[in-house]
């Protein structure tokens, strides 16, 4: 890894994604031809992001500057983390395109590395190839041995079931015990402040150096692993605290303290001020929340950053509307209610930039994950308006309805259903299942199969709070329609999903469901789909009731028969339909740049 200094520089991007077919230059062996990167890039969709800055104060401004320093740091760590050669690739590119002279041919292949953030590509089939000179990509991704399979990780923990906590923590890379692993994190165990925060660690790692075994293995938190670049974004979010503490107290405490979680791997302090926090103007996400990379047992949090200017009048209104959480998940249909806080924090915000898994379209997040701090302190929402209101992102969406639905149904999706689906999707994550029946957390239970579970469950619950809202007069029936039609756009897939996809497996089965249950017909020639709404809340209950169960039991062998069954492919309809999809629905892939980083 290079130095966070290093680390720190921005991204340069060129301003328009070209055909690169028209500029023949000759490139080593391992890069792709520049008829495969204009097969991508002619179906990139570019949308830029460029909130208006003008209303912080100087110290704001510098605090941001700080803080997208500190998100260049996260967005290295991302992609190193995903495959162990995507740097190098990403210097030897640079460096090419140099010594070119900047031809178009290896600028299109620098904006593939941005779009898909690191040197693997999702092809138009769905299949994932390199397209740079680099390995084919592993389960394993970068925070594993990259030639460890889930078996012989599972033997290790049976034979050692006392390393199963660090081994699958989280926030720790696995190595293998060879001397020159264990020779590097002792010395990175001599730092100061990390040889007494992890201590235990450090004696742990000196006794495995005396007898060494390649077959074993062992995990060092990102503390360790990514020190360096870690006391990078330490420093950038302290610097950026020191600028915001006279106009928001709250946020710079929360700065501060995710700056000492880096150093710790322990969250609790950040996510504790960051959920209890009352910020101004200023938000952000930092850290590694979510499993969805991990191909080997889905439960490595990869690094993310999402920097947020709030809609003040947007949230204080939302936050007046959104109450009443304990009766929602009483209403759920499952047998195992807990108490859940009803002072959840909401915020309406514009993205200023995102970083590592934050970056692309997303368009809400609720966090953290972690059961014991949502059960201590509550969770956070985030709703990124200036994405979820993007008029050209909902063309795309309204092009594979009308593309999907026979005719009747064509105006049923409206921009205010998905924003209040969305919303009621991420308070879903809240609700519900959150530990199996003996206490385990989903992604320990389910594994490689709960986030799919858990997404699925999120989906569910807000079309069902909805649905109920309707019936009790609190949202009339034109919402309703528009929150309907989005649940269905939600499930309609454009390609057959990969195993590895948990949001379009989950969305997939949800599909079949709908389909098995009557809410949904397919015209057999055609594939448009016929709409029963007068079906849709039995239906959605139904799957809800099933889809808790199973988190419920937490047996992963039920959840991925659970997916399997649902989750059926076939040449008729589901090809049929994602081709007339493919066909409507103009770009593919989406690259996002961002004004503040002068894109």
């Amino acid at each position: 890894m290079k130095s966070a200094l290093s680390l720190s520089l921005a991204l340069v991007l060129l301003p328009t994604l070209a055909s690169a077919a028209d500029d023949p230059v000759d490139l080593p062996q391992g890069y792709w031809p520049a008829s495969k990167v204009d097969e991508i890039l002619s179906k990139t969709q570019v949308v830029r992001l460029a909130p208006d800055l003008t209303g912080l104060d100087i110290n704001e401004r510098e605090a941001v500057d700080s803080l997208l320093e500190a998100g260049a740091i996260m967005q290295r760590l991302y992609e190193d983390a995903r495959h162990h050669q995507a740097l190098k690739s990403h210097e030897n590119l640079i460096a090419l395109n140099r010594r070119l002279g900047n031809p178009k041919r290896t600028r299109d292949l620098l904006d593939l590395y941005r779009l898909f953030q690191g040197p693997i590509a999702t092809t138009l089939a769905n299949g994932r190839e390199a397209f740079l000179p680099v390995a084919s990509q592993v389960p394993a991704r970068n925070v594993y041995p990259v030639d460890a399979t889930a078996e012989q990780v599972n033997a290790f923990l049976a034979a050692h079931p006392e390393r199963r906590g660090m081994i699958l923590a989280e926030r720790s890379v696995v190595r293998r015990t060879a001397p020159e692993t264990l020779e590097r994190d002792l010395r990175t165990l001599n730092d100061g402040a990390l040889a007494v925060l992890h201590s235990r660690l450090k004696a742990d790692l000196q006794t495995m150096s005396r007898q060494p075994d390649l077959k074993s293995f062992y995990a060092v938190p990102y503390a360790v692993a990514y020190a360096t670049e870690l006391r990078g974004v330490y420093q950038r979010l302290n610097d950026a605290a020191e600028k915001m503490e006279p106009t928001d107290a709250d946020f710079a405490a929360y700065l501060r303290n995710r700056a000492r979680d880096f150093l710790s791997n322990d969250y609790e302090s950040g996510d504790a001020s960051w959920v209890a926090g009352r910020f101004g103007k200023l938000n952000l996400q930092v850290g590694a929340y979510e499993t969805y990379d991990d191909a080997l047992f889905g439960v490595k949090a990869f690094p993310s950053f999402s920097l947020l200017l709030v809609d003040r009048p947007a949230t204080d209104e939302l936050r007046k509307k959104l109450g009443g959480l304990q009766a929602v998940e009483d209403a759920l249909p499952y047998d195992h209610h807990k108490h859940v806080r009803e002072d959840i924090s909401v915020g309406v915000y514009d993205v200023v930039a995102d970083f590592g898994q934050a970056r692309g379209t997303n368009t809400a997040t609720i966090l953290p994950n972690d059961a014991n701090f949502s059960r201590k302190y509550g969770r956070t929402i985030l709703l990124r308006r200036n994405v979820m209101e993007n008029p050209d992102l909902f063309a795309a969406d309204l092009r594979i309805w009308k593309a999907s639905v026979a005719d009747p149904f064509a105006d049923d999706l409206a921009p205010a259903g998905n924003f209040q689906r969305t919303l009621w999707h991420e308070v879903g994550h809240y609700l519900g299942v959150d530990r199996d029946k003996d206490g385990r957390t989903l992604d320990e239970a389910l594994k490689d199969r709960a986030d799919s579970m858990e997404e699925m469950k999120a989906d569910l619950v807000s079309l069902f709070t909805l649905h109920r809202m309707a019936k009790d007069g609190v949202i009339d029936s034109g919402l309703l329609r528009a929150v309907q039609a989005g649940g269905i756009r939600r499930t309609l897939q454009n390609i057959k999903p990969r195993s590895d996809q948990p949001y379009q497996t989950m969305q997939l089965a949800q599909f079949n469901y709908f389909l098995d249950k009557g809410l949904i017909t397919a015209d057999p020639s055609t594939a448009r789909l016929t709409i029963d709404y007068g079906r849709y809340a039995d239906v959605v209950e139904s799957l809800l009731r099933e889809v808790l169960a199973v988190q419920y039991a937490g047996d992963r062998d039920a959840a991925d028969a659970f997916l399997t069954r649902w989750g059926a492919w076939t040449t008729g309809l589901h090809e049929k339909l994602a081709a007339r999809i493919r066909d409507a629905q103009g770009p593919r892939y989406r690259l996002v740049r961002y004004g503040a980083l002068g894109e």
